[in-house]
């Protein structure tokens, strides 16, 4: 059983939000139930296996607690029998892929602190943890990852990231510390697609 702690509860947010990201990007693919499943398993653990994997803590998370995989297959059911009512809502795959962001870029540099390493690789191992499962839904599903084109996704994840070893350093109530940080990163993401906020991009000029 996993000890219900605010981390723990963060950790499963973001593997439910994870995981209908990966669903939904699977069925807009047209994919079978096999390929559906799987891009929502990789998309939901793939941060969080990159996390432990670095920091050395094996078995990874999911290998210890088989709950994860109870719940990835429930929510990708649920995703697939409410398929119509989550593609209603316009933005749903952005929405649920910023949570998961937001969550686990706080999940990644958490551990990074408690593994008393040096604040700049915890906020480099927040931003992987919070990407990673982007990156190989996109590579799986043939898209070129979010976090390659312009738009600002690590970004948000890098500042998150940096309030949390701020607010950490300054020993500000744990819980008030994630909470804040994972907003943080879901409101920087959220407001930079609405006013179509970007960072410069550079292409080679046409040639004559």
């Amino acid at each position: 059983m996993i000890e219900l702690s605010i981390f723990n509860i963060l950790d499963l947010l973001g593997t439910i939000a994870f995981a209908i990201s990966g669903a939904l990007s699977a069925m807009n693919r047209r994919l079978d139930l096999f390929g559906i499943f799987i891009i929502a398993f990789v998309t939901a653990i793939g941060g969080g296996t990159l996390r432990d994997v670095l920091i050395g803590s094996t078995p990874v998370n999911w290998m210890e607690n088989i709950i994860y995989i109870y719940l990835i297959g429930t929510v990708t059911i649920f995703s697939i029998v409410f398929r119509n009512k989550l593609n209603y809502l316009k933005k749903s795959l952005f929405l649920f892929d910023t949570i998961g962001l937001g969550v686990f870029t706080i999940t990644g540099v958490e551990m990074g602190v408690k593994n008393d390493l040096d604040p700049i690789i915890s906020i480099a191992l927040g931003a992987m943890t919070g990407t990673f499962g982007g990156v190989i839904r996109d590579i799986l599903c043939n898209e070129i990852p979010v976090i390659f084109r312009k738009e600002i996704y690590a970004t948000a994840c890098i500042i998150g990231a940096l309030a949390f070893v701020i607010l950490d350093s300054f020993e500000v109530s744990t819980d008030i510390t994630y909470i804040a940080t994972s907003l943080t990163v879901i409101v920087i993401r959220l407001l930079v697609v609405k006013y179509h906020i970007s960072l410069p991009s550079f292409y080679p000029s046409p040639r004559s």
